[in-house]
This record gives structure tokens, sequence and C-alpha cells, in this order.
């Protein structure tokens, strides 16, 4: 009863296809324009860059818009089909969203580089969702797309 294992994506070439057939980036723990130098916001606008739609999830309480899109309370409330969420928060920070996460069911979640929390990952990979953790999301983008 090991399957799930397969949905904990490791390997380049599954990285990659999860990639290519990625679009709508849901993007938790985005941090506001405000905050230009931070990974958390520098990355989702490489994202967005270059052609995703992100869909900004923050965890600081802010309002409005984030890269121009109106930000949602939680990854359950984000509008529409989501094929990722991007996660930028600190490993134990993630269980109080895994709730969240399952509801929506996103195609896959990913952990950005640095996080790795593998409770969270096995319980969303045994509800069908792949999960990528501690790589970045803008790095593996780069490496697949060498002239990008």
């Amino acid at each position: 009863m090991d399957d799930w294992r397969k949905n904990l994506i490791e390997d380049p070439t599954g990285i990659g296809a999860l990639l290519g057939r990625s679009k709508r980036v849901a993007v938790l723990g985005i941090r506001p324009d405000t905050h230009p130098d931070k990974p958390a916001h520098a990355i989702p606008k490489f994202l967005k860059d270059h052609g995703f739609t992100v869909l900004p999830v923050p965890t600081h309480h802010e309002q409005g818009t984030i890269l121009g899109e109106p930000v949602s309370a939680s990854v359950k409330d984000v509008p529409g089909e989501v094929d990722v969420v991007d996660v930028f928060l600190r490993p134990e920070d993630i269980n109080a969203h895994v709730d969240d996460l399952l509801a929506k069911k996103p195609r896959a979640v990913w952990f950005q580089k640095g996080i790795r929390n593998d409770a969270a990952a096995e319980r969303l990979a045994k509800a069908g969702i792949q999960v990528v953790q501690d790589h970045c999301m803008m790095v593996e983008w780069k490496t697949h797309h060498p002239h990008g």
C-alpha cells in the first residue's frame, strides 16, 4: 500500500513533467509588492513573467492585490482550478494549511527550496496530490528551459 509514494516527485523527469503541465499556480506565503527582494515575492514574479498565472495567498493578512491579482484568504478560497500550490512557509507552519490544501485538491503542492515536511507531504500524497519538497520552482523552470 505504498503506492502513494509515487506522488512524491523527486526526479528531474517528474519535476519537468509537472512544470510542463502547470499553468495556474497559487502561492501560499507570497510576500507583497513592497517586498520585491524577498524570495517569496521574486520567485512568483519570475513565474508570472514566464507565463504562469500566479494566484496570491499571503499569510500576513495582506489585502488587495499582489502582482496584479486579488489575494485569497486561504488556499481553499482561491478561485478556479489550481495546478500547483507553491509554498513559502516554515516547515512547522505548513501543518495548519494541510486541511485547506486537501479541500482545494490542487494537482500538486510544491514546497520551496529548504522546506521539507514529510508528514504533510504524506497526507497530501495519500490524497492523490503530487508533492515536490525542497526544490525551487524558479530554478527548476530554468533547468528545464535553458534558453527560456
